[in-house]
């Protein structure tokens, strides 16, 4: 029996009932599906963005370079927030759910196995195609040998810093996740990847090579470019992707110019990172710095912006995380760059969540006096929801926000709440 999909809704709940994170380490399904649906080289040209950290903002800040070239762009990436449909953009809006029932219905017909990520791949290939954009920017979810994006050809490769994340799956040390992500590797395309440890460049140096593919270096962009995403490691993300649009504009057909390469960086937008919230946009008395660091080297990045104040220095943080991270480590950079700041700790949900008593003990081990757990992420606020709510005693300036940080899930829960914060 043929699959339909009688509305958005009826979509969303075929996507819910699947496992969100199983995986099935093959790109048979994939390939199957893409050759049925005369997908596997799409009628445009495809841009894969690989890598830990900083491959959501580099992808984003390139499709932000292409579009203000007068490129029609697609833009696919992960993980959503609140709605799938932040995963699959052209020219910087959401795309419509009720256009991928048609596309999702005849690549289930072909594979009725396909997991979440891989449907979602094929939908946004297929609207794509439907919309005719002239481009589109793949970000790859975990890996790339065995990644759904990796199953459509590239005219592309672009690598954002690779680091120690999914290690249960990837491998136990920098090298083996490194192989795993040179899989993207796998034609002439050229390759424009961020600075990487050695062991990493190494790996992917030698698989362009083994492919005759052109490899190139990127360099953060300089101090005085304005960028629309806050912190110094943008710089780095805003260069790679930067390189990349200057590698690929020949075969897209454009010519680099100085003022749409202004506009597209400092117009770039991805909520999550670093995003400074207005209290008028929540209803709270105070500001909201959201970040998503979940990992030392994402930790890094923050811990970073806010010693040389990129951003105001919070008045409390609001803090979870999920118990296969490595929030051990994260979470004591957080307290040497925040000594004396009160943490708020909400429960998330889902059977990966950190116990928050768990992180509140931590976090009294690092000597901070003040760790509060809570159940839910407004309970957490409620506290802080008060005009007169107690101040560190570093300072009382009215822009001091709180900081939201250690997991995407945590900014999914904010957004849930706020959602108006999910766009510029």
């Amino acid at each position: 029996m043929s699959q339909t999909f009688s509305s958005a809704d009826d979509f969303l709940r075929y996507l819910d009932d699947l496992n969100f994170f199983h995986m099935d380490l093959s790109l048979e399904r994939m390939t199957r599906v893409l050759r049925a649906l005369h997908l596997e080289r799409p009628p445009y040209p495809v841009i894969q963005v690989v890598g830990t950290n900083g491959k959501g903002s580099t992808a984003t800040f390139l499709a932000s370079l292409l579009q203000a070239h007068g490129l029609r762009t697609g833009l696919y990436t992960s993980p959503h927030f609140v709605s799938p449909a932040e995963r699959i953009q052209i020219d910087g809006q959401w795309t419509n759910i009720e256009e991928w029932l048609e596309p999702a219905a005849r690549a289930l017909d072909v594979c009725r196995d396909l997991t979440y990520f891989e449907l979602l791949t094929v939908v946004a290939a297929a609207v794509f195609a439907s919309r005719k954009v002239d481009c589109a920017v793949l970000e790859a979810g975990l890996g790339a040998r065995y990644d759904a994006t990796t199953a459509l050809a590239c005219d592309g490769v672009v690598y954002a810093p690779i680091a120690l994340d999914h290690t249960r799956i990837l491998g136990p040390d920098l090298a083996s996740i490194a192989r795993e992500k040179a899989h993207a590797i796998r034609s002439a395309a050229p390759v424009v990847s961020a600075p990487q440890f050695p062991q990493a460049l190494h790996c992917l140096q030698e698989r362009a090579r083994a492919h005759a593919a052109p490899f190139l270096l990127a360099s953060p962009c300089p101090e005085d470019v304005r960028l629309g995403l806050r912190g110094s490691h943008q710089r780095l993300n805003a260069g790679t992707a930067l390189q990349a649009f200057r590698v690929l504009a020949p075969q897209l057909g454009i010519t680099a110019q100085a003022a749409c390469i202004a506009r597209g960086l400092a117009s770039a937008f991805l909520p999550g990172r670093l995003q400074l919230v207005e209290a008028h946009d929540t209803g709270l008395p105070w500001p909201c710095l959201l970040d998503g660091a979940h990992n030392p080297h994402g930790m890094q990045s923050l811990t970073r912006a806010l010693e040389s104040r990129e951003v105001p220095m919070p008045r409390a943080v609001v803090y979870s995380c999920l118990s296969d991270k490595n929030w051990r480590t994260a979470l004591g950079m957080l307290t040497e760059s925040l000594p004396d700041i009160p943490f708020h700790i909400p429960l998330l949900p889902g059977e990966r969540a950190e116990v928050p008593e768990t992180i509140a003990r931590r976090l009294e081990g690092l000597g901070i006096t003040h760790a509060v757990p809570h159940a839910t992420l407004q309970e957490a606020f409620a506290p802080l929801a008060q005009k007169d709510a107690a101040l560190p005693a570093t300072g009382s300036a009215a822009d001091r926000p709180v900081l939201v940080t250690g997991s995407l899930y945590l900014l999914a829960e904010f957004f849930a709440l706020w959602p108006r914060c999910l766009h510029p």
